[in-house]
């Protein structure tokens, strides 16, 4: 008799581990939160927002998000700087033999600045690339100016010539007396690459009066 007991006691151990082994085929039991993981990971990753029209580019911006309605000037310098960008140099071919750079219009809409340019890529081998900008100005500062908008790369050999872009907040920094503004964000989303995209002030050249030649007798 004891032993039919011990018997039946060993049967319902087994039977309860069994119990509480997932099968091999069964999905793994999310990770617990700890101190150093607080989440667990993702099923998969985020989506590239990538793809771009040619023309007319609009920033998928939030749904309710407050609109800009006017620049803010923390720096009248800055502003007078900024407002002088003509030029768009693209890092990715700007050392390429028979690169030109592109051009960049900041044009103000009452108290609201906006600023739009394109660059096409000329250098051997890279014909019908381009990026551009298109957004509007949201602050003004020392060294800094911050877009709302986006800026779209089209490079052939990436993403089989599909813009990729980044949009969203964006902002163009510049140090000391340098006369470029960097976009931060400029590395490429799709396959990483630092586009060092680049607005350029040029100071206008200033034409000196030619003095008049004394006539002849």
């Amino acid at each position: 008799m004891p032993r039919f007991i011990i018997s039946i006691a060993l049967l319902f151990i087994v039977g309860s581990a069994f119990a509480q082994t997932p099968p091999a085929n069964s999905p793994a039991q999310p990770q617990p939160p700890s101190a150093y993981y607080p989440a667990p990971p993702p099923l998969q990753a985020p989506q590239v927002d990538q793809g771009a029209p040619l023309k007319d580019l609009s920033s998928p911006l939030v749904d309710g998000q407050s609109k800009v309605m006017r620049t803010a000037i923390d720096s009248e310098t800055e502003a007078q700087l900024f407002a002088g960008a003509i030029k768009i140099v693209w890092g990715r071919y700007a050392k390429i033999k028979g690169a030109k750079p592109g051009d960049v219009a900041v044009t103000k809409q009452g108290a609201l600045w906006i600023v739009k340019g394109r660059i096409d890529s000329v250098a051997p081998g890279t014909e019908g690339d381009w990026a551009a900008i298109d957004g509007v100005v949201e602050r003004i500062a020392a060294g800094h100016v911050q877009v709302r908008g986006e800026v779209a790369f089209r490079v052939a050999k990436v993403q089989k010539g599909t813009p990729c872009k980044v949009a969203g907040t964006l902002n163009f920094r510049r140090s000391g007396k340098s006369q470029v503004w960097r976009l931060a964000e400029g590395d490429n989303p799709c396959d990483g690459t630092q586009e060092l995209f680049d607005l350029v002030y040029e100071k206008p050249v200033e034409k000196k009066p030619v003095p008049a030649q004394p006539k002849r007798g």
